[in-house]
């Protein structure tokens, strides 16, 4: 398929006539002659003046004008056409960002699901400061810790308040009839899962 910018060229070399020449019989900037021949659209000056140099320069080569014309808009316009394209392929349209908003919203719900779900099917955190055994006195132990304020929290089976925070706080009296006595404390999840931590005085 030829193109209006091979025909006008190969139209000139063909009558060897330089662009100098043309340019000061039709009064036009040699710039806009060998951007219409390269088809250098950035350098094309506006319409109708770049129609109206397509038409001239090609009756100056014995050329129809209006078929030229013709077929060089058919190519301008196939080019830009293919340009508009790609930069339609990586502009955000409405559609797109419809896609990628939906996307993102069932992403971070998915997430929330799945911490969720571990968070429901684990045991809940628990963490307690033990006194030392050197600053007993009388044998008492002031037992205090934290966890997830929604789990139950039970110092040797004894039933303890934890209170908004998590944290949770009980006074407990060694056996004095040996020589020894275990602290055993849990924290049950409403689900059911257990965190234990226990320790011998």
């Amino acid at each position: 398929m030829y193109r209006a910018s091979d025909i006008l060229r190969n139209a000139r070399l063909d009558k060897e006539f330089e662009l100098t020449e043309i340019s000061q019989k039709l009064k036009t900037p040699v710039k806009y002659l060998r951007a219409i021949e390269t088809e250098d659209k950035d350098s094309f000056p506006q319409e109708p003046y770049l129609s109206l140099i397509v038409k001239d320069y090609a009756h100056f080569l014995h050329l129809n004008g209006t078929e030229i014309l013709s077929i060089f808009r058919r190519d301008y316009d196939q080019k830009r056409k293919i340009n508009d394209k790609k930069i339609q392929k990586f502009s955000f349209t409405p559609h797109l960002t419809f896609k990628i908003v939906v996307f993102v919203s069932i992403l971070i719900f998915s997430v929330y699901l799945i911490l969720e779900y571990l968070k429901f099917n684990r045991p809940p955190p628990l963490e307690v400061n033990w006194p030392e055994p050197n600053s007993l006195t009388d044998n008492v132990v002031e037992v205090m810790g934290n966890t997830d304020p929604e789990s139950t929290v039970r110092i040797n089976t004894n039933l303890v308040i934890v209170d908004s925070s998590g944290s949770f706080k009980k006074t407990v009296y060694l056996n004095e009839s040996t020589n020894s006595s275990t602290i055993v404390v849990e924290a049950t999840s409403p689900s059911g899962k257990v965190a234990r931590l226990e320790k011998a005085y």
